[in-house]
């Protein structure tokens, strides 16, 4: 990219308000405020006295004749501080950089963290926030893109999180086994496709992933949305900070090191990724995967001889349904989840990137990192019946019993422990980075605060709540996020049904994306999604609550409402957008739940979790 700076003296700040048309948003105009000075001289006699200051802008402007290079994606071509400081954004905060007029309060704070950001910009700050990427505006595709898709989520996954999810299958469902990985296996398939789904809508759009949940739920029903992407993503990455804090205190000789260490260490590490952006995301995730799939490997190999192979799964046929159905839901969900973030690391592929080749690439990456993970933790769960060591190291913790399987390595196995501790690093750091750009969504004040802003809150909100709930509000928090999950099947399928009927023909105008007036009402989806709610309702399956379709499978219930809760109606018609297009009113009743279980066992797991 080519970027010419364009030093031009005006009269007043008011110049550059007349650069940004009141239907244009203002962070489309790609211009970071470089330097503001002034001058002053006398005027003929009719003038009088005046001033004049100097404003340098540097706008990004693309060489046509050479492709774009990181700088778009560095975002070193644009300041949202800039823009909130010169536009109307408080009234008076144009006014208030004027040379020799005392800054207010806001102008102060404004004028520091758009300094700060240009001292970041020189290290690569990402300062693009919610914005779209435009066509120009996206990097070559070669295939080398197509395995750095495949490899982010393998890094993603390939971690001591979705270990300890499969450890559930033995210890939590009393599963074989032989049940289990299949369980596994074919949950993470079926979870995996929402999200290859979404992936490929990033090149296509050049919008991040809540922001295309507009053109199917409309401005204000779609900000429902974003707040319950919000919480699973705060909620996830607590429980991974919890994790990592477990796994280095068991490092630890003699357990010495306080589970508080290894929550800020962790919190940090994705506190630096993801405020500088999505260049050293996708730098980190490319490498990261190489160790993780060292340590996992011989975490196999040391351990797999204890693994029990044989024993069944317990209880009579309906239980052992149930049980398998709910374990098959909670991969289902652990996977499923990413949907709402899927696209938001693939904006700056080309619009010609493939469809077919990046959904391949993204669902053989969550498969194969999935699938690894969750068959060794359903194996070191199976041999606690068997093994006393494993037995005592699970009743200390989740990340004590990942550590045990080490153990025949000495010191070399704590080692290894500690890199599958850092593989929640590349688990946490996405969610993190999709946090800033979620919160930007959820209002026009917000989006002009700089995306890094949200991103040091987010990570502040989720490490603050680890550290409060290590102990106990772990369980808390997971029952909570296993409600919030249901959500995103619903969304799923009323964002599928969306393309596949209404918009087959029509297509999508991009261009729109934050033009609330061309963008549908949204009342059919809210509809959609409220009626798809009740029917998550009737087949839950939680602590709490188990719903009347759940109670008639199994002991404790079972996971149906994935099964049995997809159901489309075409009921009417409805004219939603000022532009008078006609829409069918879809009510997509499509639930989720997750694994049902009893009080003892759901609290004893999640606290060792």
């Amino acid at each position: 990219m080519n970027a010419l700076r364009i030093r031009i003296l005006t009269a007043s700040p008011e110049w550059f308000d007349s650069l940004v048309d009141n239907d244009t948003p203002r962070y489309s105009l790609r211009a970071t405020l470089s330097k503001m000075s002034s001058s002053s001289g006398n005027k003929s006699n009719d003038q009088g006295k005046s001033s004049t200051h100097e404003t340098g802008v540097r706008l990004g402007a693309m060489a046509s004749a050479s492709p774009p290079t990181e700088d778009v994606e560095n975002g070193t071509h644009e300041s949202h501080i800039m823009n909130a400081s010169l536009q109307d954004v408080h009234g008076k905060a144009a006014d208030e950089l004027v040379p020799g007029k005392p800054l207010s309060s806001i102008g102060k704070l404004a004028f520091y963290i758009n300094r700060f950001e240009q001292y970041l910009i020189r290290y690569n700050l990402e300062a693009r926030g919610l914005q779209r990427v435009e066509p120009q505006e996206t990097h070559d595709l070669t295939w080398k893109s197509y395995l750095q898709a495949f490899l982010l989520w393998v890094s993603m996954n390939l971690a001591a999180n979705n270990i300890t999810l499969g450890m559930l299958a033995p210890a939590v469902f009393t599963l074989g086994f032989r049940d289990a990985a299949l369980c596994a296996v074919f949950g993470s398939i079926l979870g995996s496709l929402p999200v290859a789904y979404i992936s490929y809508w990033g090149p296509i759009s050049g919008n991040r992933t809540m922001i295309f949940a507009r053109y199917t739920f409309g401005w204000w029903p779609s900000k429902l949305i974003v707040v319950l992407n919000i919480v699973v993503l705060l909620g996830y990455s607590l429980i991974d900070l919890v994790i990592a804090g477990q796994i280095l205190s068991a490092v630890s000789t003699n357990g010495n090191l306080n589970v508080v260490v290894g929550i800020i260490i962790v919190a940090v590490i994705c506190w630096v990724i993801s405020t500088f952006g999505i260049s050293l995301f996708h730098t980190y995730q490319r490498y990261a995967w190489f160790p993780q799939l060292i340590a996992v490997s011989i975490l196999y190999g040391v351990s797999s001889s204890e693994f029990d192979l044989s024993t069944p799964s317990q209880g009579d046929s309906r239980t052992r349904i149930g049980n398998r159905l709910s374990f098959f839901s909670l991969c289902l969900s652990a996977a499923i989840t990413y949907a709402g973030i899927g696209a938001d690391f693939f904006v700056y592929y080309p619009p010609s990137t493939s469809r077919s080749r990046l959904f391949t690439a993204t669902l053989l990456g969550l498969v194969v990192s999935f699938t690894f993970a969750l068959i060794v933790g359903i194996g070191l769960a199976s041999a606690v019946s068997v093994n006393e060591a494993y037995a005592a190291a699970y009743e200390t913790s989740q990340g004590a019993l990942i550590l045990e399987g080490f153990s025949s390595l000495g010191g070399f196995g704590k080692f290894l422990a500690v890199v599958i501790l850092l593989s929640l690093v590349a688990n946490t750091i996405g969610p993190s980075y999709s946090i800033g750009i979620d919160f930007q969504i959820l209002a026009r004040v917000a989006q002009r605060v700089p995306r890094f802003i949200w991103n040091t809150c987010g990570v502040i909100v989720y490490t603050v709540c680890a550290l409060a709930g290590r102990n106990s509000l772990a369980e808390i928090f997971t029952n909570f996020l296993a409600l919030m999950g249901y959500w995103v099947s619903i969304w799923i399928a009323i964002t599928f049904e969306e393309q596949m009927i209404f918009r087959r023909r029509k297509g999508y105008d991009w261009a729109v994306w934050n033009q609330q007036d061309r963008l549908p009402v949204g009342a059919a989806a809210l509809v959609s999604f409220l009626v798809g709610w009740a029917g998550a309702i009737l087949c839950m399956a939680q602590v709490w609550y188990i719903g009347p379709i759940a109670k008639e499978v199994g002991e404790h219930g079972a996971d149906v409402s994935y099964t049995d809760g997809v159901t489309d109606f075409r009921l009417h018609e409805l004219t939603i957008g000022t532009d008078g297009d006609l829409c069918w009113l879809l009510l997509g009743c499509l639930g989720l739940s997750t694994s049902p279980m009893d009080r003892a066992q759901k609290i004893e797991t999640m606290t060792r979790a």
